[in-house]
């Protein structure tokens, strides 16, 4: 049986065979390709589990090298790092993608997999199986741009503008522009809450719960805030999924992104959203928007108590 660097040594032809023979079943080519793939999966992992740990460091033992958090000895295994290894190993170098490496101007299996490895499409793909994430990215949106379908599933992990450009490779304006168009087109049809985060489960509690249940954010403890601010949080969310869609939007505009209040005015009148009965989306100056935005938050405060009551 070859060893673990061998590889190394082989040229792009016999790497090329070594990739179908692999594909095919063969046990010594899978054994070589698993050797190839490990250094991207065992970096990989490690980095994406410690971006998203979380609570689990404090307790579970890490299986990452080195380890995160506490190493307890009386305390479980944690199950993401080895499940996260499954996982890339299997995307990585399933039948279909050892298939397609052709070893273009000489590029070596390796080289195959570190792009992909490397590669936004694979960030993605691994947090929706993280997150137990199956999002639609509505057509409307991915027909905005090249982009578009990106920048959506960023938006929707809570990734700031910057981070997304720099991903894109795009300039901040640019990136700007383009989450503004989603941001209104989403609003436009009523779909804004698509742009909500994911919401985390536990992996090692069992499935014998109704539909409702299953909805919960997670049944960790949290270790960073007290328990009437997590009651505070909860009702706030409730109450934000009461209101209009244009009080969302215009809430996040100048609240939460800070916008500059006629740039919200002309995302409202390219999108024909009136704030104000009777009063046409051009007719609408700050001093209404301004308005909306009082009488927008009055009336979240207000959602919020009747859930206390």
């Amino acid at each position: 049986m070859k060893n673990s660097t061998e590889h190394t040594n082989l040229s792009t032809e016999q790497q090329l065979a070594m990739a179908k023979a692999a594909a095919s079943g063969d046990e010594p080519a899978r054994k070589m390709v698993n050797s190839v793939v490990h250094p991207l999966i065992d970096y990989q992992t490690s980095r994406f589990c410690k971006r998203f740990c979380s609570e689990n460091q404090h307790l579970y033992r890490c299986t990452l090298k080195p380890p995160m958090g506490s190493l307890r000895k009386d305390v479980a295994w944690c199950e993401w790092g080895n499940a996260s290894y499954g996982w890339m190993l299997n995307d990585l170098s399933h039948e279909k993608r050892l298939l397609k490496y052709q070893a273009i101007n000489g590029a070596k299996l390796f080289d195959y997999f570190y792009q992909i490895a490397n590669s936004l499409p694979f960030y993605e793909r691994w947090k929706d199986w993280r997150f137990g994430r199956k999002v639609h990215v509505p057509t409307y949106i991915k027909s905005l741009s090249p982009d578009a379908s990106s920048i959506f599933l960023s938006l929707r992990s809570g990734e700031s503008i910057n981070f997304i450009a720099q991903k894109l490779s795009k300039s901040i304006e640019d990136t700007e522009s383009l989450v503004q168009r989603i941001i209104c087109l989403l609003t436009e049809k009523n779909r804004l809450h698509l742009l909500n985060p994911p919401k985390l489960v536990s992996m090692t509690e069992s499935d014998d719960t109704d539909s409702e249940q299953a909805d919960r954010q997670t049944d960790l403890t949290s270790f960073d805030e007290a328990f009437d601010i997590q009651e505070d949080k909860q009702r706030l969310q409730l109450a934000w999924s009461k209101l209009e869609a244009v009080e969302q939007y215009v809430l996040e505009a100048l609240l939460i992104e800070e916008q500059d209040a006629d740039d919200v005015l002309h995302a409202l009148r390219t999108m024909q959203l009136s704030i104000k009965k009777g009063v046409d989306a051009e007719q609408t100056n700050r001093q209404q928007l301004y308005y909306f935005r009082r009488k927008t938050l009055d009336r979240l405060a207000s959602l919020m108590r009747e859930d206390i009551e």
